[in-house]
């Protein structure tokens, strides 16, 4: 039986070992044949044919033990959880001293089932008989507390109405994992394609590749193979799709230039091209597993999956940052309020870059794998992870749910809800578990003199904090795709070597939903004489030349252009808008361009370098018979008079 590991991955269900001592305890030779084949045939992987054995032999003789444990265990196996619960229940009954495990086992396939009282008196039962390994106690104290919860949360259901993306985007095959781009306007996801059987005993081939579907006219279009470089023979998966869905990190198993049996590769869209796969190596690849990345908004952190040493317990939750030498960090353990001594899965980290997602079996929840969401503080540590509740988690395994950057939607894949496998759905997510609402930036960066595009660096800052909270590179067209969480408010700022730097404002403290996206054109001034730029992240104190705490991010800035760009010469011009007296509101822009000055010879740039303006209400940029105009003519400037 191959598993993929997009799929369930591991089995969570304990393996259940075969416990008849000595000779079978039965009378029937019909019987005990019917038992051998299906023991030979469960040993050759062909459980279909020891599960029609097994049950033969159960016909003829009801009382052998050894036939109900080893079909509950096939039963597992195949996942036919009513015919392994019948099984196990029946051994029981004929003798629970001999195999003592059978009660326990019972219990957690009673669980998985969804069976949570049937469940929670058995792990009781199997507790009471005072017979289990210290490890099994344990579990069974757990299985308790599930239960207890699972029940709870069926009383206390959270809104969960789940739609099928449709046929464009689903097919007969199993599809899972969808990846969103911040503009929720492309789709990447796994699909599952069956091929031709094969004449081994592995059955059926089955191969994993991406697809994409385009959002158009309010539908998803027909989806399309990626296709070569991405897509190759072997199976790829698993993927995280940057924000703008120019890059690409995903899992690939068992290849040439792996360190360890899954590794996590990168791939960056160039024009309409996907770069061939690149392995991104140590320390984030070990020896170990390490698969199902997902990139943070500002590219700056990468969540993974891995069993490396040092974690909590089997599957870990882990983080790289990327450092300035161009190369990712040794990962970080999470920490033992996400990671637990048994599995967790499926990070996403959302683009507010302070939610994150993710499967677990070791926290309180419904059953197999569950989904939780979990908070970081600003000191980077995190809060308690919260179950999402039932019916969006049940008893089943829920892996892989994205939520999209207004925060309001969530997609994941899940074979509950349809016939033809699994399919991937979206739904509305409740309020209480949505993340911060992000909106987001796009244009193009351009070079104001000759119009061709440029590549260029964003910085996304904080201003009450001065804290980066994203850092980012427009493409090779100059196109960009910039998350602004809401909240707060921001400094962004554009710079390219050769050029003034560019700025611009987001004025969103206080605000807690989502916003219309942003769309700004970034023209870049080349550094000669003539050329200026608004330094829109200055501010100052109501009809004062006192610069506000806040204007530090932006005049920082400054003073970092100046000393990289030292035989520049600079004027800063204030400039108001009409309301008020002519002869003031000149005053008031001078002194106010003196005061940007001063700060600046504060911070080490050459006196002999700088010179202020102050030119009123006379050089308006916009229309002052609007408040919005008004304020886009009460501004600072910096603006290239000399070069050295």
């Amino acid at each position: 039986m191959l598993r993929y590991f997009l799929f369930i991955w591991f089995i969570i269900i304990p393996t259940f070992a075969l416990h008849g001592q000595g000779e079978p305890h039965t009378t029937s030779g019909k019987a005990l044949k019917h038992y051998n084949l299906g023991k030979q045939y469960y040993d050759f992987l062909d459980y279909e044919k020891a599960v029609v054995e097994l049950i033969e032999a159960v016909k003829i003789d009801d009382s052998f033990i050894e036939a109900h444990l080893m079909l509950a265990e096939v039963c597992v196996d195949l996942r036919n959880y009513p015919i392994a619960i019948s099984s196990f229940k029946r051994a029981v009954a004929i003798d629970p001293e001999f195999f003592p495990n059978a009660l326990y086992n019972l219990a957690h396939i009673e669980h998985l089932s969804g069976r949570y009282n049937d469940a929670k008196d058995h792990y009781q039962a199997f507790l009471d008989q005072g017979q289990g390994s210290e490890k099994r106690v344990r579990l069974a104290v757990k299985g308790i507390k599930n239960c207890e919860f699972a029940l709870q949360a069926l009383l206390n259901p959270v809104p969960y109405n789940p739609v099928n993306l449709g046929k464009n985007v689903n097919s007969e095959y199993d599809e899972y994992w969808p990846s969103l781009t911040a503009d929720e306007k492309t789709l990447v996801f796994t699909v599952l394609v069956t091929g031709k059987k094969r004449p081994d005993f592995l059955g059926i081939s089955r191969h994993e590749d991406f697809y994409v579907s385009k959002y158009e006219d309010g539908l998803w279009a027909k989806r399309e193979n990626f296709g070569p470089p991405l897509n190759t023979s072997q199976n790829e998966g698993a993927q995280s799709l940057s924000v703008d869905g120019k890059y690409m990190f995903f899992t690939a198993c068992n290849r040439k230039d792996g360190y360890g049996s899954c590794d996590i590769y990168f791939s960056s869209k160039i024009a309409d091209q996907w770069s061939i796969a690149m392995n991104i190596g140590t320390p984030v690849n070990s020896k170990y597993w390490e698969a199902q990345p997902c990139l943070s908004a500002d590219g700056n952190t990468l969540y993974f999956t891995s069993n490396r040493l040092g974690g909590k317990g089997k599957m870990d939750i882990w983080k790289s940052s990327w450092n300035d030498k161009g190369y990712w960090n040794k990962p970080v353990n999470l920490g033992d309020t996400i990671n637990t001594s048994d599995d967790e899965m499926s990070p996403y980290i959302h683009p507010d870059n302070q939610t994150l997602f993710f499967s677990s079996v070791g926290h309180p929840g419904m059953g197999g794998f569950d989904l939780f969401r979990v908070q970081k503080h600003d000191d980077g540590t995190w809060d308690q992870p919260e179950n999402l509740g039932y019916p969006i988690n049940t008893h089943g395994d829920e892996i892989g749910l994205i939520v999209n950057a207004k925060g309001d939607k969530a997609y994941f894949s899940s074979d509950r809800l349809s016939e033809s496998g699994k399919d991937i759905y979206e739904f509305e997510l409740y309020i209480e578990a949505r993340p911060q609402p992000v909106s987001y930036m796009t244009g193009k960066v351009f070079d104001i003199e000759t119009g061709k595009p440029l590549i260029a660096k964003f910085e996304l800052i904080d201003i009450k904090s001065a804290d980066v909270v994203m850092e980012a590179f427009s493409g090779k067209d100059g196109s960009f795709l910039v998350c602004i969480p809401t909240n707060k408010d921001y400094a962004l700022n554009v710079s390219k070597e050769g050029f003034l730097f560019f700025s611009e404002h987001f004025s969103l403290s206080g605000i807690h939903e989502a916003v219309n996206p942003f769309h700004r054109d970034v023209p870049l001034s080349p550094i000669i004489t003539g050329q200026k730029s608004v330094l829109r992240n200055v501010f100052f104190e109501y009809n004062s030349f006192r610069l506000r705490d806040k204007s530090r991010v932006e005049l920082n800035k400054l003073v970092e252009f100046l000393s990289l760009n030292s035989g520049v010469i600079m004027e800063i011009g204030g400039h108001t808008d009409n309301i008020g007296d002519e002869a003031y509101n000149k005053t008031l822009s001078e002194n106010r361009a003196k005061a940007v000055c001063k700060y600046l010879i504060e911070h080490q740039i050459d006196k002999s370098r700088l010179s202020f303006k102050g030119y009123g209400m006379f050089q308006p940029i916009d229309d002052n018979s609007t408040p919005e105009g008004r304020a886009r003519n009460r501004r600072t400037e910096m603006k290239v008079i000399g070069e050295d």
